[in-house]
C-alpha cells in the first residue's frame, strides 16, 4: 500500500505542476511571439515572414517579433528555436536546407530536426534563379556551361553553404560535368550586392530576393530550378528546357516550434498561419515576389521534412557535399 501511495503521490504532484503550464498554453498567446528567421534580411525567408507574421500579429492579438539570425547555412537561428521553452512564443522559420540537407552535410550539428521540433505549419515554396550581372558576356546557361569548362573553378554565389540554392549548384555541376568553387555568403543581401558590384560573375538564388534587380535590368537570369517556369519570369527558361535534362529543385519552407509544444498552442499558431497564406493580398503580393504560399497542417509538414530527409541525405552523399 505505501508504494501504491507513493506513486500515486507522486503523479498528483505532476498533475498540479502542469496545471498552470496548460492553463498558460489554454490562454495562449499573452504576450509577443519571436519568430526567428535564420538568415540575414533582405532574402526570401526575411520578406515572407515580415509579410505573414504581420497578419499572423493581426489574428492572434499580439506582436509578432521578427529576429533575424543568420549563420551556418541557417543551423544557429533554428538552434536557437530548438532550445526555446515549448511555450509557442519562440517559433522559426524551417527550410528544405535546415530541417532536411544540412544534417547530411554539416560535420557539428547541434540538433536533430527529426525529434527536436514541432511541425506548425508548410509555407510555401520558392524558385531559384540562376543569374549573372548584366553586363556579363554570359547570356545562357549553354553560355555558363562553355565559360566554366574553359576556366575551370568557376565561382558562383548563394545565401550560404547547406542552402538549398548551394545543393542548386552541385546539381548544376553534377549534370554539366563543370567544376565550380561554391563561395557561401551569410545571406542573399551580401551577396547581392558583391553581384551588382560585378565582384562575383554567376549566383544561385531564391528568386524574391532577386527578382527586383533583374526586373530593373542589373541582373539577367539564365533559368529557374524549378520544373515548371515562374509566373514572375515567363520568358526565362527552366533548367530542362535549358538544356538540362531532369533537372528540378524546389525550395521549400515551413514554421517550427521547438520539440513538445502543446496541442492548443499548436493549433492557434497552425489556424493563424494558414489563415495568414490564405488571404488574397498575402498571395498577391508573394506570388509577385516569386513565392508560393501555402498553408499546412502539422501532419503534412512532419511528413515532408522526414520524407526529405530521408532523399536528400542520399543526394548529399552521392555529390559528397560538405560544410563546416
Amino acid at each position: 500500500m505505501k508504494t501504491v501511495f507513493t506513486l500515486t503521490r507522486r503523479a498528483a504532484a505532476v498533475a498540479l505542476l502542469a496545471v498552470p503550464f496548460l492553463a498558460q498554453a489554454a490562454d495562449y498567446p499573452s504576450k509577443p511571439i519571436r519568430f526567428i528567421v535564420p538568415y540575414t534580411p533582405g532574402g526570401t525567408t526575411d520578406l515572407v515572414a515580415r509579410t505573414v507574421g504581420q497578419k499572423v500579429s493581426e489574428k492572434l492579438g499580439q506582436p509578432v517579433l521578427i529576429d533575424n539570425r543568420g549563420g551556418a547555412g541557417g543551423n544557429i537561428g533554428m538552434d536557437a528555436v530548438a532550445k526555446a521553452a515549448p511555450d509557442g512564443y519562440t517559433i522559426g522559420f524551417g527550410a528544405i536546407s535546415t530541417n532536411a540537407l544540412n544534417p547530411h552535410i554539416y560535420k557539428s550539428m547541434a540538433f536533430d530536426p527529426r525529434k527536436d521540433f514541432t511541425a506548425i505549419s508548410l509555407l510555401g515554396t520558392s524558385t531559384i534563379v540562376l543569374e549573372v550581372p548584366a553586363a556579363s558576356a554570359i547570356k545562357s546557361v549553354p553560355d555558363l556551361i562553355a565559360a566554366a569548362k574553359k576556366n575551370p573553378d568557376l565561382p558562383y554565389a548563394t545565401a550560404g553553404a547547406g542552402t538549398s540554392m548551394n545543393l542548386a549548384g552541385v546539381m548544376f555541376a553534377q549534370m554539366t560535368g563543370t567544376e565550380l568553387v561554391h563561395v557561401a555568403y551569410k545571406g542573399s543581401g551580401p551577396a547581392i550586392t558583391d553581384m551588382l558590384g560585378n565582384n562575383i560573375g554567376v549566383m544561385f538564388d531564391n528568386l524574391p530576393a532577386s527578382l527586383p534587380h533583374i526586373q530593373a535590368g542589373k541582373l539577367r537570369a539564365l533559368a529557374v530550378a524549378g520544373p515548371t517556369r515562374s509566373p514572375s519570369l515567363p520568358d526565362v527558361p527552366t533548367m530542362a528546357e535549358a538544356g538540362l535534362k531532369g533537372y528540378a529543385l524546389e525550395p521549400w519552407f515551413g514554421v517550427y516550434g521547438p520539440a513538445k509544444l502543446p496541442a492548443p498552442v499548436v493549433k492557434a499558431l497552425n489556424e493563424a498561419f494558414v489563415e495568414a497564406l490564405a488571404m488574397p493580398d498575402v498571395k498577391a503580393k508573394l506570388a509577385q515576389a516569386g513565392f508560393s504560399p501555402r498553408g499546412s497542417t502539422p501532419q503534412e509538414l512532419t511528413t515532408l521534412t522526414e520524407t526529405e530527409y530521408k532523399r536528400l541525405g542520399d543526394v548529399a552523399q552521392k555529390a559528397g557535399m560538405t560544410a563546416e
